[in-house]
C-alpha cells in the first residue's frame, strides 16, 4: 500500500513539475548543434508586454559538450550598448531533450524541452519554471531566419495549445544592426 500511494505521489509531482510535455522521441544533442535563430516566441508575462515591440530575432549556437550538458551562447542588440551575448549551460536530464539552466533575469533554475525538431529546419522548445506563478514560454528556433510558413502556423497552433493568446505570441522582425558581428 505504501508503494502504490509513493508511486502516485511520484507522477502527480512529475506531472506538476511537466505536465503532458513530452521531448523529442529519440532525441540526438549532437545533431541539434550549431546555429539557431529564435523566430518566434510565445510569453504572455507582464514584462514580456514591455518589450515586445522592441524584439529582434536573435541568434544562439549550440555547443555539446562531453557529458550531456549544452552550451547555448545568445546574442542580442542592446540599443544602449550594442551587441551582447550571453552563455548558458543547459544541464542534462534523465530524459534525452529535456534541460535545466539557471536563469539569471529570474534567479532561478528553469526547465527546457526540446518539443520538437527535423535538426535542419526549425525546433520547438517549452521552457517551464513554477514558482510564484507559472513561468511558461514557447519559442520556434530555425536554422535561417525566415522558415516556412506552415512552421510559423504549427509554432503558433502549439503556443494557443499551451494556453497562450494570440496576442502573447510573437515572431520578431530580423535585427536592423550586424549582430552578432560576421564570422560568427
Amino acid at each position: 500500500m505504501k508503494f502504490i500511494l509513493a508511486t502516485i505521489a511520484l507522477a502527480v509531482l512529475l506531472r506538476d513539475t511537466f505536465g503532458d510535455i513530452q521531448p523529442q522521441k529519440n532525441f540526438d544533442v549532437k545533431k541539434f548543434a550549431g546555429k539557431w535563430y529564435r523566430v518566434g516566441l510565445a510569453d504572455d508575462s507582464s514584462s514580456f508586454a514591455l518589450f515586445r515591440n522592441r524584439l529582434t530575432i536573435n541568434m544562439g549556437i549550440v555547443e555539446p559538450k562531453d557529458n550531456g550538458d549544452v552550451n547555448l551562447t545568445m546574442w542580442k542588440m542592446i540599443r544602449s550598448t550594442g551587441c551582447k551575448s550571453r552563455m548558458f549551460t543547459y544541464m542534462k536530464n534523465a530524459v534525452p531533450g529535456v534541460f535545466t539552466y539557471f536563469s539569471t533575469r529570474h534567479n532561478i533554475m528553469k526547465d527546457v524541452t526540446i518539443v520538437e525538431t527535423n535538426y535542419t529546419e526549425y525546433a520547438l522548445l517549452f521552457k517551464y519554471k513554477k514558482f510564484n506563478r507559472e513561468y511558461t514560454q514557447v519559442s520556434l528556433y530555425g536554422r535561417t531566419q525566415t522558415l516556412r510558413s506552415e512552421l510559423i502556423e504549427k509554432f503558433k497552433k502549439y503556443a494557443m495549445q499551451q494556453g497562450f493568446p494570440e496576442r502573447s505570441i510573437l515572431t520578431p522582425s530580423p535585427p536592423a544592426d550586424n549582430c552578432p558581428p560576421s564570422g560568427q
